[in-house]
């Protein structure tokens, strides 16, 4: 992995057409992009942490993919990737997120009061993706005018300059790491476990009660580099009500994470929004925002959280309307999503499932957010007249 430029030098040995890889069976965005050609010109670049093309697409060669569900195929090692690989993220991206250009804007709302709930039950869950950066020093000619920072992304992170001592670890020894984060005080007061510190038993324990993140075994996650060093500079901040939570070096730098059982989704939204806010005032003050610009919102490992970054989630119980023929149709025309209660590879248990939006790019928090509430309304709506019998036909909706 990218802990330097010399696996990049090494390859430049050989042909272009020696080290193409072959994806006529691949499956993912990037290998519907990536020609020999643009292969050929993009192979000798690098970001200034030194991550490479090879870097970017390990994954997507590594993993050819399912013939029915379409995966990314590449990640970005630095905030700089999308710019220095521009040509290949650009195509990606649009492909990924419906047609979005390289000339949009992406919009960000966090003001909590701009959405209109009128509840719904289940167990809500909003997730966000952030990753930081330095920027500090002085611009170096970027699109977004940022300059590169220490900590790059969970799959690129350089390697510090005492000898075994991994960049990943920066995060959670500087002064915007978890020290930032037990800072905090009201509702957000709380504490940081390093998951290095904990028992196979509390692990567990935390993981079971959706509080923790499990050790990458994905091969996607594993390609990418997210397992190194595993479980060095991983851990879990939460707050003292259980009710606010960040984990930190799982993916990105950190995932923040407001939850709470019950409807109440606005409440939620509320937390989340203000947390999100107060833990980026500490890392300003401290030069280390959040890498966001108005192209590609809040800027990311995987193109596929791009944008908020965001995932709305509501544990709802559907019994009668997930085995309508329609069901798959009618989450499509919500922008909706569906996922067991266990996570993205899980399957749902007593037929209840995790909705969430299916955008992250191009459309703000409150409007994805949004979009969750008043679908989930809809589906619920649906169930009790299934339930009695009755027919949906007149409730499927038009295409959000």
């Amino acid at each position: 992995m990218p802990f330097g430029n010399t696996h990049n030098k090494y390859k430049l040995n050989y042909k272009p057409e020696e080290e193409y890889p072959d994806l006529s069976k691949h499956n993912n965005h990037m290998a519907k992009v990536l020609t020999l050609d643009l292969y050929k010109k993009l192979r000798d670049k690098e970001t200034p942490s030194g991550f490479t093309l090879d870097d970017v697409i390990q994954t997507g060669v590594d993993n050819p993919g399912h013939p029915f569900i379409m995966t990314v195929g590449c990640v970005a090692g630095d905030e700089e990737s999308y710019v220095v690989f521009k040509e290949l993220f650009d195509p990606i991206i649009q492909d990924r997120h419906g047609g979005y250009k390289p000339t949009d804007k992406h919009k960000t709302d966090l003001n909590h009061e701009n959405l209109k709930t009128l509840g719904c039950q289940g167990w809500t869950m909003f997730w966000g993706v952030i990753a930081f950066r330095h920027s500090t020093q002085a611009p170096l000619g970027y699109p977004w005018g940022q300059s590169p920072g220490p900590f790059g992304q969970q799959c690129g992170i350089p390697e510090a300059s005492k000898p075994g001592f991994r960049g990943c670890r920066l995060l959670t020894t500087h002064s915007c790491g978890p020290s930032a984060l037990n800072s905090l005080t009201g509702e957000f007061k709380g504490k940081y476990y390093p998951l290095k510190s904990m028992t196979e038993k509390e692990q567990q324990q935390l993981i079971d009660d959706h509080f923790l993140f499990d050790k990458p075994v994905s091969p996607l996650l594993l390609a990418s580099g997210m397992a190194r060093d595993w479980p060095d500079a991983r851990g879990i901040w939460h707050n003292d009500n259980k009710s606010f939570l960040v984990w930190v070096n799982e993916e990105d730098h950190l995932r923040v994470i407001s939850m709470e059982k019950g409807g109440n989704m606005k409440e939620v939204f509320r937390r989340f929004c203000v947390g999100l806010q107060k833990i980026e005032e500490i890392f300003k003050k401290a030069g280390h925002p959040f890498m966001w610009n108005e192209h590609l919102g809040y800027v990311l490992t995987c193109p596929s959280n791009l944008g908020t970054g965001l995932r709305g989630g509501v544990h709802v119980k559907l019994a009668h309307l997930s085995k309508h023929p329609k069901f798959e149709e009618i989450l499509g025309r919500l922008r909706l999503q569906k996922r067991g209660t266990g996570g993205v590879d899980t399957a749902a248990v007593g037929s209840v499932f995790d909705v969430s939006n299916a955008d992250r790019l191009g459309s703000s928090e409150v409007e994805q957010v949004q979009l969750v509430v008043d679908g989930v309304k809809l589906m619920v709506e649906m169930e009790k007249k299934l339930e009695k019998g009755q027919s949906i036909d007149d409730m499927i909706p038009a295409q959000k």
